[in-house]
């Protein structure tokens, strides 16, 4: 099965910092430059996310896993319609179907005619995710915000995001480590998500062929399974 718990952090979703007494002016002055143009970044995507009603858009997954040379490579189509509707469909190598509606989640395997069921929240074992993916929290509610350092922007020189999760209190350390984001420049949406997890694995994920507020209908986030599917419970996953 492909990494499911991947897809639901980056649903919707749906997912560094840029010594001598003589250079400490000129570097907080950088970076402050950094955190200002970021910010900027942040309003005009949350801006753009609010004025969206639904989603829908072509991906490429690439996962890296610690110790393997070779990314595992995958495809299809996401789509996303407020609140809280998401179709994630894998197409190639295999066919994979994931649907959530708020914090219901169903992922169907053709190939094992199995469907596997449960809460987003347990399933993923974070909230943020959820509430992002049904815009109900602003990033910085969610992540601390920084520039990202290295290459640091993506495609027209804009900033990317490195998104680092906030623990809570009664949480304990979370596997993400950390999320970077790049959105497309002119309309703001985004364009890539890099997961990054305490491991050492990251996933890339890639979005093209975006078309957003096209009047997606309710009908293409109910599931028809074929009658002699196994509906399978989900294993609940403890807080991390």
């Amino acid at each position: 099965m492909i990494d499911t718990l991947k897809v639901l952090w980056c649903a919707w979703l749906v997912a560094g910092l840029i010594t001598g007494i003589g250079l400490a002016a000129t570097e907080e002055s950088v970076d402050e430059q950094a955190r200002k143009e970021v910010r900027e970044v942040v309003k005009r995507l949350q801006a753009r996310y609010e004025k969206t009603k639904d989603l829908q858009a072509d991906f490429t997954q690439k996962t890296l896993i610690e110790g393997f040379e070779r990314p595992i490579t995958s495809s299809g189509k996401v789509y996303v319609k407020k609140p809280g509707r998401l179709r994630w469909n894998y197409l190639d190598p295999a066919t994979e179907d994931i649907y959530v509606n708020k914090e219901d989640v169903k992922v169907y395997v053709p190939e094992h005619k199995q469907v596997l069921v449960g809460k987003l929240t347990q399933m993923a074992a974070s909230k943020a995710p959820l509430e992002l993916l049904q815009g109900a929290a602003k990033l910085d509610e969610s992540f601390t915000v920084e520039p990202t350092p290295g290459k640091g922007r993506g495609i027209g020189g804009i900033p990317l995001l490195t998104l680092v999760p906030k623990i809570h209190e009664g949480e304990a350390q979370r596997n993400l480590q950390k999320i970077v984001v790049e959105v497309f420049p002119k309309t703001y949406y985004i364009r890539t998500v890099s997961l990054h997890e305490v491991s050492g694995n990251v996933s890339n994920f890639e979005f093209s062929s975006l078309q957003a507020n096209i009047g997606i209908g309710d009908d293409l986030f109910e599931p028809n399974f074929p009658a002699d599917v196994e509906i399978v419970k989900a294993p609940v996953l403890s807080q991390p």
